[in-house]
C-alpha cells in the first residue's frame, strides 16, 4: 500500500471538518423548524418536508464524521463508503434544487391562485380566513391584493400593527377596530398579503438554491480528495530487490594485487 501525501491528507481533514460542521449547522435548524412548527400545531403538514430535511441532515453529518476517520486512518474500504455516499447525496441535492428551480414558476401560480380565491373575504371559508390571518400575523401583512380595504368595516384584529415604522397605517376612523380601543388611533400594515408572500417564496427558493450549490462544491471537493487518497493508497511502494548468489557466499573474489606489490 503507497503513502498517502501529507498535504492531501490534511486537505481532506480539513474539508471533512467543514462538513461535519455543515451537517450539525443543518440538524439544528431541522430540529428548530421541527420545534416551530410543532407548536404552532402545523406539524401535520411539514412532516413529509421535516422527515427529508432529518435524514439529509443526519446523512450529511454522519458521512463526514466516517470520512474523517478514513482520512485519520487511511482506510482504503471506509474512503470507499464515504465517496459513494457523497455522490450520492450530490446527485440528490442537485436534483432537488433543478427540480425546484423548474418548477418555481408552478408553486408561485398556485399560491397565487389560492390566495386571490379568498376574494372577497367577506364570502370566504372559515378555514381560509384562519389561514390568511395566521399569514398576516406572520409577515405583518393585511389583506390580500388591495389592502386593509379588502377587509371593509370588519378590519381583522391580525392587522394590527403595533410599531410607527413606514409599513404602518392609521385605520379608517369608521372601522370595527376603533370601538376597541375607545376612538383612540389605531396603527394597522399597509402592505397587502400576496406581494409579500410572494417575495419571502423566491427568497426562500433562491436561499435554498444557494446553499445546495455551496454544500454540493464542498461535497465535491472532498469527493475528488478521497478518491485522490484512494489512488495514492492504491500505488505500490518501490523496493529494493535482493538478489541471492552461491558465489558471494563461498568467497569467489578476484585478487587485485599482490601484497608485496602494495609495499
Amino acid at each position: 500500500m503507497g503513502k498517502v501525501n501529507i498535504c492531501l491528507k490534511r486537505s481532506l481533514i480539513i474539508v471533512t471538518s467543514l462538513m461535519i460542521l455543515a451537517g450539525a449547522l443543518m440538524l439544528a435548524g431541522t430540529l428548530f423548524s421541527h420545534g416551530h412548527y410543532h407548536r404552532d400545531d402545523e406539524i401535520e403538514d411539514m412532516i413529509v418536508g421535516i422527515k427529508v430535511l432529518y435524514a439529509l441532515s443526519i446523512t450529511t453529518l454522519v458521512l463526514p464524521i466516517v470520512g474523517l476517520y478514513a482520512a485519520c486512518k487511511e482506510k482504503r474500504w471506509v474512503l470507499i463508503v464515504f465517496t459513494v455516499g457523497m455522490i450520492l447525496c450530490n446527485l440528490f441535492v442537485l436534483y432537488m434544487a433543478i427540480h425546484l428551480l423548474i418548477m418555481r414558476p408552478v408553486i408561485i401560480k398556485i399560491m397565487s391562485r389560492f390566495y386571490l380565491s379568498m376574494q372577497p373575504i367577506s364570502n370566504t371559508s372559515e378555514l381560509e380566513l384562519r389561514v390568511l390571518e395566521e399569514t398576516q400575523i406572520e409577515l405583518g401583512c393585511c389583506g390580500v391584493q388591495q389592502g386593509y380595504k379588502e377587509w371593509g368595516y370588519n378590519i381583522s384584529k391580525s392587522c394590527l400593527c403595533n410599531d410607527t415604522s413606514d409599513d404602518c397605517v392609521a385605520a379608517p376612523s369608521n372601522s370595527s377596530l376603533f370601538q376597541l380601543t375607545d376612538n383612540k388611533a389605531v396603527m394597522i400594515y399597509k402592505e397587502p398579503c400576496l406581494p409579500v408572500l410572494l417575495s419571502h417564496l423566491n427568497l426562500a427558493i433562491d436561499v435554498f438554491v444557494g446553499t445546495s450549490a455551496g454544500l454540493t462544491s464542498l461535497w465535491a471537493l472532498s469527493c475528488v480528495l478521497s478518491i485522490a487518497v484512494l489512488c495514492q493508497l492504491k500505488e505500490k511502494k518501490d523496493t529494493l530487490v535482493v538478489a541471492y548468489s552461491r558465489e558471494a557466499k563461498t568467497g569467489n573474489y578476484a585478487v587485485l594485487a599482490e601484497p608485496a606489490e602494495l609495499t
